[in-house]
């Protein structure tokens, strides 16, 4: 029997938090009874494509001058495509447009999930663009399903009937990474005084200006140091120049897109995150499944916290705060079982996650609307 075949619908699969997330699932799954394929709206290919394309999935572009040719395009490829009774879709607000696009084709099955607690928007035309996207979404899926609380109240208004899956990772496979990774950064690099990372999009979201004057006050205090900013994003030609601007050229080093993550982290002392908004961002399972401390904005939910002593929640208020904790901060670090125990009671082990995801895809009912 061939496997049933799901339409993920996201932007482009970079190795951003939800595009992560999903990856983490999909090596897990049981791929002789469901496989994936990817709807993208990016004209490049994105940094998991090939990974995808080795797993046996498919990528389909659609590329469109506004939402609206975009809805269209995608109701008539799904029209085209019967076999797709499931579509899952992963782009918060424009969830909207895609599940829209399902309906009309007469997909039954349409999955509404929320990677986000917020969209950012403040204006006028975006925040009634906002209200018309919430309520669509809510109207038009058929399952929720968020990374967690706070993201499912966003999207949905509610948690009850949403399906909160964990933004999980593959425990054994990190911490024996990490066991091994400890002097990375040293070893690989060359720095040897606090070392501090940032991971994520290189977008407004992130903050990296706030990363800065950390980074700034840090060198005024003439504390050896080196602040790692791992990913790429529409600023990056902007953080640049202002690192050039304030000198900080020998204290701050962007390393772009990574797949050595797990060891970086592992080797750092801190992780830094004074984002504006997150949902539940996998980055954050992943630092303390290899034991790094976390320093997070205030306005990131406190359900990243698994109990491990490795977040710090602060405000973003005062980057002389976040200064002293990078210089003062004492942390005793839990043991590895201490870490896996955690993690799986929180419901972060991935493999237990893609056999329930595996579980309940097959479980939907055949649709004979699509025949």
């Amino acid at each position: 029997m061939a496997a049933k075949r799901i339409l993920q619908i996201v932007g482009k699969m970079d190795r951003a938090g939800a595009e992560t997330m999903l990856m983490n699932l999909y090596r897990h799954i049981d791929r002789t009874q469901i496989q994936f394929d990817f709807i993208t709206f990016a004209g490049e290919a994105g940094d998991y494509d090939g990974e995808i394309i080795e797993l046996g999935g498919k990528i389909t572009p659609i590329i469109a001058n506004n939402p609206i040719e975009r809805m269209l395009k995608l109701q008539r490829f799904l029209r085209q495509h019967p076999e797709y009774e499931i579509v899952h879709a992963h782009m918060l607000l424009s969830n909207a447009f895609h599940l829209l696009s399902a309906k009309g084709a007469g997909v039954k099955h349409r999955i509404s999930h929320s990677h986000s607690t917020s969209n950012g928007q403040s204006n006028t035309v975006k925040k009634i663009y906002e209200k018309w996207a919430l309520f669509t979404n809510r109207k038009v899926a058929t399952y929720k399903i968020a990374c967690g609380e706070l993201a499912a109240k966003y999207l949905f208004g509610t948690s009850k009937e949403v399906w909160l899956l964990p933004n999980a990772v593959d425990i054994k496979k990190m911490i024996g990474v990490a066991d091994k990774s400890r002097n990375y950064i040293s070893r690989e690099l060359g720095d040897n005084g606090i070392k501090i990372i940032q991971v994520g999009r290189l977008n407004e979201v992130k903050n990296h200006q706030f990363s800065l004057k950390i980074a700034e006050q840090l060198k005024n205090r003439h504390i050896d140091f080196a602040l790692y900013i791992v990913g790429q994003g529409p600023l990056e030609d902007d953080l640049k120049q202002q690192v050039k601007d304030r000198s900080l050229e020998n204290n701050i080093k962007f390393l772009g897109v990574r797949t050595d993550i797990t060891e970086l982290m592992a080797s750092a002392d801190y992780m830094i995150m004074p984002s504006l908004h997150e949902g539940f961002p996998v980055v954050l399972v992943e630092s303390q499944t290899v034991g790094l401390m976390a320093l997070v904005s205030d306005q990131v939910s406190t359900e990243v916290d698994l109990g491990l002593g490795l977040v710090k929640f602060l405000p973003l208020a005062s980057v002389n705060d976040w200064a002293n904790s990078l210089i003062n901060l004492q942390t005793t670090k839990p043991n590895k079982q201490e870490i896996t125990n955690s993690m799986k009671v929180h419901g972060f082990d991935v493999a237990t996650n893609a056999a329930t995801l595996t579980q309940f895809y097959i479980n939907l009912p055949h649709s004979q609307l699509r025949k």
